[in-house]
């Protein structure tokens, strides 16, 4: 980021091209963003709403506030400290670079254990996994449950 002058302040450098992009045009993954309470992972844990594939599970619950939010569950299963901590980078990527085209829910993204982690892979099985996922939970709002 340059701090030269106020304006350069509000703004980022695009690394590829050198070009000055303003900060609001810029995705971020603000607090809001982000599940991090576990009352917030419970809730959508006890929906049971989830779909996998070889890559990712992803389990959703419908959220009020009009645009989706990332919960992470890596577990050591998933391999050492680096390449949990590289499972979240990528995760985390593919949730800012996405976010305008998923669902407005909450999301509980789990890796599979033997999946590899990589940005393309990985944000191409997030957005359809959240879809099909959202899919249910929408699904299952008119329905009475016990």
């Amino acid at each position: 980021m340059i701090a030269a002058t106020a304006s350069a302040r509000r703004a980022s450098i695009d690394l590829v091209t050198h070009h000055i992009i303003p900060l609001a045009f810029v995705s971020q993954f603000p607090k809001t963003a982000r599940l991090l309470k576990s009352a917030e992972f419970d809730r959508v844990f006890k929906r049971r709403r989830s779909r996998g594939d070889g890559v990712l599970v992803v389990y959703a619950g419908e959220n009020d506030l009009g645009a989706p939010r990332l919960g992470l569950v890596v577990s050591r299963k998933a391999g050492n400290a680096v390449v949990r901590n590289r499972w979240k980078r990528c995760l985390r990527e593919a949730f800012r670079l996405s976010q305008h085209e998923l669902p407005a829910v909450d999301l509980v993204v789990l890796p599979r254990p033997q999946a590899v982690p990589t940005m393309p892979l990985v944000r191409k099985s997030l957005l359809r996994l959240a879809h099909e996922a959202a899919a249910l939970v929408t699904k299952g709002r008119g329905e009475k449950r016990p």
